[in-house]
């Protein structure tokens, strides 16, 4: 392989691509099994109970809102 090759742009774009799938696999993760044991509480059924639905969503949704602020936080 040509050394040069390794500073392309289209060899850069991809990587900067797969880091951010990376990260936004990690954060999926985290935040499943942060939520997962906060609301799921008993042996899960095959389904959730509404109480169980509605923690999930709302922990996800704070969980997503509290990255967004962390994030804005560190690109200032």
């Amino acid at each position: 392989m040509d050394p040069s090759a390794l500073n392309s742009p289209e060899l850069q774009n991809l990587l900067a691509q797969e880091k951010e799938r990376a990260m936004i696999s990690e954060m999926i993760s985290k935040l499943t099994s942060s939520c997962w044991d906060k609301c799921i509480t008993g042996t899960p059924g095959s389904k959730f109970s509404s109480s169980e639905a509605n923690c999930l969503t709302n922990c996800a949704q704070r969980y997503m809102d509290m990255s967004l602020i962390i994030m804005k936080h560190l690109h200032q």
